[in-house]
């Protein structure tokens, strides 16, 4: 996504097929972004050479301590000009044959009959109304009785939420060193000139670059990034000489969510700034995997999934719920790999996914606090083979280090090499990039009930989380 994630993909959620995802990217021209490994164990670090789903071509050599995750491979699944999107969900629709004999003919019949009646009906009506009006006044035109800008639109409404949250939104453009760069958007945070986007966004202008933030009045402000977490998707930027009437937009609760819930999305679809659509929840703690702008690292999430229409340059834009609250940050998209305004970028189908924004407050106060992101662990390699049926924590730790950290959370749970976490509380874990995203969604110091199979039998202990500071 210029500067945001494109071509990834989202790993099989419990008894479903792998869900690709690209990232809502920007218009402008930038490095091509890749298909994120999975590789990586439940503390934020990636076991080198394992495949996941979706991912070909990976090798199953031991994992790799250190964070970032390596390169990964190009996706197959297509975007920003990388593929295309043939053979995703199974084969193509084909026309039923039509039924034969009388009954098909009568149908059309019945059918021809009630468009010839309403038409009729229709014209009849219109010819009185007509008539009628020809002889009171001499004209057809129908007035309303009050213009569309005097018509009072109350809060709740999706004009009413709009109004009140778009003076609260900015379009973000980052510029690195060399020029290159795309849009984004983010949303005010708090008075002191915080605004809340995506990491991917501002990737471009973390070393030197250059970053700008634009609010629908026009105004455009200088920025300065305070902090960026990768791994979350997650960064902070800062406006210089803020301005004191700053209005913070209100979070809501993510876990509080409900699938059919109407959702609200902000943002500047291929540099459309301040545009708004909406849509409903479609699903919770859909396990996702992307790659930042340089397509060099992965980032995982619970995501919230909404059909709220998602393009390039809506990242790190509000999502919102009926109220006006924020529920999440709008983060990647599922598509087809067809282009949109001659950019070769994919577009909207339907599936968007928004980091929760429960896990989203909790990065941006870490990282305004810090300049650092903290992350939850267990302190175990796990494997990325979608085919094991959970996360299983591996025989070889990368470069030689033990596979379960000595003195850590799941050596002092009792967790061993071998073992097959299959469910987090009372999620259900069906991979290793899974169980990562579900432990992000904690904090350090949480007590977590894990399942495991040892053996061919399962039991279950409680884990409390400890944390890895910063990215690397």
């Amino acid at each position: 996504m210029s500067t945001e994630n494109e071509g990834t993909a989202v790993p099989p959620a419990p008894s479903a097929p792998p869900v690709p995802v690209d990232a809502p990217a920007a218009p402008a021209p930038q490095a091509q972004a890749h298909q994120g490994s999975y590789g990586q164990d439940a503390q934020g670090q990636v076991p080198q050479g394992q495949g996941g789903a979706g991912h070909p071509g990976a090798s199953s050599s031991a994992p790799d301590p250190s964070w970032p995750p390596p390169p990964p491979p190009t996706s197959p699944y297509g975007d920003g000009g990388s593929g295309s999107g043939s053979g995703g969900w199974g084969s193509s629709y084909q026309q039923p044959a039509p039924p034969s004999g009388r009954r098909r003919g009568g149908l059309v019949a019945a059918v021809l009959v009630a468009a010839l009646v309403a038409g009729g009906l229709g014209g009849g009506l219109g010819y009185v109304l007509a008539k009628n009006n020809d002889e009171s006044t001499g004209s057809t035109t129908v007035s309303a009785s009050a213009s569309g800008g005097d018509v009072k639109r109350d809060p709740g409404t999706t004009a009413g939420v709009a109004a009140k949250a778009l003076p609260s939104t900015v379009t973000i453009e980052a510029e690195s060193t060399s020029g290159e760069g795309g849009t984004g958007t983010g949303f005010v945070f708090d008075k002191q000139g915080h605004i809340v986007t995506n990491n991917h966004v501002v990737a471009d202008a973390v070393d030197g670059g250059k970053l700008t933030a634009t609010f629908p009045s026009g105004k455009k402000y200088d920025a300065e990034v305070v902090g960026h977490a990768q791994g979350y998707d997650v960064a902070v930027v800062k406006l210089k000489d803020a301005p004191s009437d700053l209005k913070p937009l209100t979070l809501g609760d993510s876990d509080k969510v409900a699938v059919g819930d109407a959702t609200i999305a902000i943002g500047a679809p291929f540099g459309l700034s301040d545009t708004v659509t909406t849509g409903i929840i479609s699903a919770k703690n859909r396990p996702v995997a992307s790659s930042d702008g340089s397509g060099s690292q992965a980032s995982y999430m619970s995501a919230l999934q909404t059909d709220a229409s998602i393009n390039p340059g809506n990242s790190g834009g509000p999502l919102l719920d009926a109220q006006g609250n924020v529920i999440g940050i709008n983060s990647a998209i599922q598509s087809t790999g067809n282009g949109g305004f001659g950019t070769g970028q994919s577009g909207s189908i339907g599936l968007g996914f928004a980091i929760p924004i429960n896990q989203a407050k909790y990065v941006a106060q870490e990282l305004i606090k810090n300049g650092k992101p903290v992350y939850a662990k267990i302190g175990a390699s796990v494997s990325l083979d979608d085919g094991s049926d959970g996360a299983q924590i591996t025989d070889q730790g990368a470069g030689g280090a033990a596979p379960v950290e000595p003195g850590g959370p799941a050596a002092k749970a009792g967790l061993k090499p071998g073992d097959v976490i299959t469910k987090l509380d009372d999620r259900v874990i069906d991979s290793g990039p899974t169980l990562i995203g579900e432990i992000w969604t904690h904090q350090p110091g949480d007590k977590v009930t894990i399942t495991y199979e040892r053996g061919g039998k399962q039991h279950t202990v409680d884990v409390t989380l400890g944390s890895r500071v910063g990215d690397n």
